[in-house]
C-alpha cells in the first residue's frame, strides 16, 4: 500500500466523526447546536466533497458564549499562575498524542500538505508550552523609586476577550492567539474562519480533557457578517486578536470602536525578497522559493515580491522558475507533496484571477500559471517576471503559489520598491556585505526582517507588521502586553507636604 493510501485511510478514520454529523459549538465546558440550528458545510478542496456540516452560530450563540467566557474569568484568573501552567502543559501533550490526527483533519479540510502540517501541529503543542512557562511570572512589574515614593507596577489580565482565525493553518495560528491569552488569565471566545473550521473542535476537546475549566475557552463557529460582528461588537468582550486580510481587520476596528475595544491584528503582506548581486544565489533562491511555494503560498509571511538586482536579475530568474516547475502539486496526503489545492473554489477563482490581469498588464509568465486538472482547487506554482512595482500582482495580496520578479539597480531603487506598498510586515535580504544590510534593514518599512535566512520563527521574538499589515506584536513578553493591563500603585515611603486648597 502507497504512503498515500496509508494516509487517506488514517485520514478517513480521523474524520469519521465529523461525517454525517454536526460539528457543534462548545459552549461553558458543554457541546451546543447553534441556537437556530442552523449550519454551513464545510468542503474538502481536494474534490469538493462535503466533510461536515458545521453549526452556524449567532447573535444568541455569541450571546451565550460571552456570559460563559465572564462567568468563568474570575476563577481562571485568580488561579496560581504554577497552576495554569501545569494546565497549559497538559494541553501541549494532548496536542502530541493527537498530532497525527489533527495534521490528517487540517490537511482534507484546508488543502494543506501533509508534509507542513505534521510540523504546525508540533508546533501549536510548541506554543503552549512556551506560553505556559510564562505564565506564573505573567502578572510581575516593576519597582519604580522617586523621592519619598515607591511605584510598583503588575500587570492583570485584561478579561474575556476574542480570538479570530484564519483559514490558512488555522491549528497553529489559533494556539499561538489562545495559549498567551490563557497564560495571562483572560478567558477566551474563539471563532474561527468559515472555511477549515474542524481542528478548533479538536482544541477546545484537548484542552477540556487536559484540565481547562469549562467556559475559559469556548468555540462559537459562523460567518462574519452574523457571529464575527456580534463578537466584535459585544460589550463584553474586552480585546479582538485577529489573524486575517487587511480590509477585514478595518472593518473589525470600525466594529469595536463603539466599546473602545483594545484589538491586535495580524494581517496581510506583500513582502519583498531583496536579492543583491554579492549574495549566496543558491540559498537566496532556495528561500525565495520556500518562502512562495510552501503551504501553498497561503500565509501572511510569504516573499511575494522577488527584488533581484539587475546583473543578476535573469539568472535568479530562470533558477527560480526551474525549481517551480519540479516542485510536486498533488493531493495533500501524498508524503510527496509540496502544494495541495487552495482552501476553497472562491479563492481559487480569485487567483487565477491575476493571471489574466497580469498578462494584461505586460508580465510574462516565466513557467505555469494555470489550473491543474477538473476536480479540486489546484494551482500550478507559477513566476511573473517583466513586472512593475504598479501592477496588480506586485501590490495586491494574492495568497496563493505565485511570485513576482522585479529588477533593480542599486541599493536606493531596491529599499524604494521595498517600501513601496500598503503593507510593512516582513522582508527578506540576501547579501554579503553587512553594512548594506544593516543599511537596508534601519530603513526598510517592515515589522521583521529576515537577513540571508528564511522566515524562521524564535518564540521570544516579537511578530507583527507595520503599516496595513497589523497592529501590535506577539512572542515573548510582547504577548502579555495586549493580553494584560499594567497598573501601578504608588505607596508614600515618607511625610510629604500635601497642598492645602
Amino acid at each position: 500500500m502507497s504512503d498515500l493510501a496509508v494516509n487517506l485511510a488514517r485520514a478517513e478514520r480521523a474524520l469519521a466523526r465529523f461525517r454525517d454529523k454536526v460539528v457543534l459549538n462548545h459552549i461553558g465546558g458543554e457541546p451546543r447546536m447553534a441556537a437556530s440550528g442552523a449550519t454551513f458545510e464545510t468542503l474538502s478542496p481536494v474534490d469538493g466533497t462535503p466533510l461536515a456540516q458545521v453549526a452556524r452560530g449567532e447573535v444568541e450563540d455569541v450571546n451565550t458564549a460571552v456570559r460563559a467566557a465572564q462567568a468563568a474569568f474570575a476563577g481562571w484568573r485568580d488561579m496560581p499562575g504554577t497552576a495554569r501552567r501545569t494546565i497549559l502543559h497538559r494541553v501541549a501533550d494532548g496536542i502530541e498524542a493527537r498530532a497525527e490526527e489533527i495534521a490528517l483533519v487540517e490537511s482534507m479540510d484546508t488543502g494543506q500538505a501533509i508534509r507542513f502540517m505534521s510540523k504546525a501541529a508540533v508546533r501549536g503543542a510548541e506554543n503552549f508550552r512556551f506560553f505556559a512557562d510564562r505564565a506564573p511570572g505573567a502578572r510581575d512589574g516593576q519597582s519604580l523609586h522617586a523621592p519619598g515614593q515607591l511605584n510598583v507596577t503588575s500587570r492583570r489580565p485584561i478579561g474575556p476577550m476574542g480570538v479570530i482565525t484564519p483559514w490558512n493553518t488555522p491549528f497553529m495560528l489559533s494556539t499561538w492567539k489562545i495559549a498567551p491569552a490563557l497564560a495571562a488569565g483572560c478567558t477566551v471566545f474563539h471563532k474561527p474562519g468559515e472555511f477549515g473550521p474542524l481542528t478548533a473542535r479538536l482544541l477546545v476537546e484537548i484542552a477540556e480533557e487536559a484540565g481547562l475549566p469549562p467556559g475559559v475557552l469556548n468555540l462559537v463557529n459562523g460567518m462574519g457578517e452574523d457571529a464575527g460582528r456580534a463578537l466584535t461588537e459585544h460589550p463584553g468582550i474586552k480585546a479582538i486578536a485577529f489573524v486575517g486580510e487587511s480590509r477585514t481587520g478595518s472593518m473589525i476596528m470600525r466594529q469595536g470602536a463603539e466599546t473602545l475595544k483594545r484589538v491586535h491584528f495580524e494581517l496581510g503582506g506583500k513582502n519583498p525578497v531583496i536579492v543583491f548581486d554579492d549574495a549566496d544565489i543558491e540559498c537566496a533562491v532556495d528561500a525565495a522559493v520556500f518562502m512562495i511555494y510552501s503551504l501553498n503560498g497561503e500565509r501572511c509571511t510569504s516573499s511575494s515580491r522577488l527584488l533581484v538586482q539587475d546583473t543578476v536579475y535573469e539568472e535568479v530568474c530562470a533558477r527560480v522558475a526551474e525549481r517551480a516547475a519540479r516542485i510536486k502539486v498533488g493531493h495533500p496526503l501524498d508524503p510527496e507533496t509540496v502544494i495541495g489545492p487552495l482552501i476553497h473554489p472562491e479563492h481559487e477563482a480569485k487567483v487565477l484571477g491575476y493571471f489574466d490581469t497580469a498578462r494584461a498588464e505586460g508580465a510574462t509568465v516565466a513557467t505555469l500559471g494555470v489550473k491543474l486538472g477538473e476536480a479540486g482547487c489546484y494551482v500550478a506554482p507559477t513566476l511573473f517576471t517583466g513586472a512593475t512595482n504598479d501592477m496588480a500582482i506586485a501590490r495586491e495580496e494574492i495568497f496563493g503559489p505565485v511570485l513576482t520578479a522585479i529588477p533593480f539597480a542599486d541599493e536606493g531603487e531596491a529599499l524604494r520598491l521595498a517600501n513601496d506598498t500598503d503593507h510593512g510586515l516582513a522582508a527578506y535580504i540576501w547579501t554579503a556585505d553587512l553594512s548594506r544590510a544593516l543599511r537596508m534593514t534601519e530603513r526598510l518599512e517592515a515589522g521583521m526582517t529576515w537577513v540571508n535566512s528564511e522566515n524562521v520563527r524564535h518564540l521570544p521574538t516579537p511578530f507583527g507588521g507595520l503599516k496595513a499589515s497589523g497592529i501590535g506584536r506577539d512572542g515573548g513578553d510582547w504577548s502579555f502586553d495586549f493580553y494584560m493591563e499594567t497598573v501601578n500603585v504608588c505607596f508614600a515611603t515618607e511625610a510629604h507636604g500635601i497642598p492645602r486648597l
